[in-house]
Order: structure tokens, then C-alpha cells, then sequence
């Protein structure tokens, strides 16, 4: 059987590179390629599949209005697919309890998360302001997959 854990086991093994799903205004799927890991809801505390999505993206206009995302990880043969609602927050997407300072802490929360290291933190923090970056998590309803 495939949980979270196992989704969080495959992130280590390709930098965190999963394909991520989803539903455009006419019903077509729109996937794509980012990094993801798994954290805990700042919210509920809940482990949740969480990615930095660069602002302006076809993703968020999706998100926004279509709020559901599919997220696979996989290594080699070895995979797992993680769906659910999404929580949105950033600059443009607004969230109760979670100011600019804390938003600025759960974006590097999120890189970590998905095995990302920095140099540079403050050029990091610069240049998701200036990306107008957003957190997407996705609190998985099913997770399946053959990990």
C-alpha cells in the first residue's frame, strides 16, 4: 500500500522532480514539471506535498480557479501520485495568519522540503519576491502508486 511516506521517499531519489497535474477551464489536463516535498501544513499540521510555483504560471491560473492538483514522484519504475485540494499562498494569494515574514519563512521551508540548498538566503528570499512566488500544497485525499 502507498502513503505519503513512500511519496516522500521517491523525492530524494531525482532532486525532487515530480510531474504535477492540473484541470484547465475546458476539462484538459495541463502537466508539468517541478520540485516538490513533503512538510507539514503550517495550518493544520498535516503532512502535505508542497511546491514554489513562480507567479503569473498557467499552474496558478488553474489552481485558482480549479483548486485540485495531482502530484507524482518517481525513481526509475518506482512511483507514487499524491491528490487533493490545494492551499494557495503568496503575494498574490493571501493567507489569514500568515504575514510577509512568514510567507517568506514557508517558501524556504518548501525548498528544503523538497531537497533544495541555498548560498545565499537573502538572494533566495529577493528573488521569490521579485517572481511573485506562491506556496501550493496539496493535502492528499488518495495517494496510490507502486513504491
Amino acid at each position: 500500500m502507498t502513503d505519503l511516506a513512500d511519496f516522500a521517499a521517491l523525492i530524494g531519489g531525482d532532486h525532487g522532480l515530480c510531474v504535477v497535474s492540473t484541470a484547465r477551464a475546458d476539462g484538459t489536463v495541463q502537466s508539468t514539471l517541478v520540485n516538490a516535498g513533503v512538510l507539514n501544513h503550517p495550518e493544520t499540521g498535516e503532512p502535505v506535498v508542497g511546491m514554489v510555483i513562480r507567479g503569473g504560471t498557467r499552474k496558478l491560473v488553474n489552481l485558482r480557479a480549479r483548486p485540485r492538483m495531482t502530484a507524482v514522484a518517481r525513481v526509475g519504475w518506482r512511483w507514487a501520485a499524491a491528490e487533493g485540494p490545494v492551499w494557495i499562498c503568496g503575494p498574490d494569494d493571501p493567507a489569514p495568519g500568515i504575514d510577509a515574514e512568514r510567507l517568506r519563512v514557508l517558501l524556504r521551508e518548501v525548498f528544503t522540503a523538497a531537497g533544495g540548498t541555498h548560498d545565499d538566503w537573502d538572494e533566495y528570499d529577493r528573488v521569490m519576491a521579485a517572481d511573485r512566488r506562491a506556496v501550493v500544497l496539496v493535502t492528499p485525499e488518495r495517494v496510490y502508486g507502486n513504491s
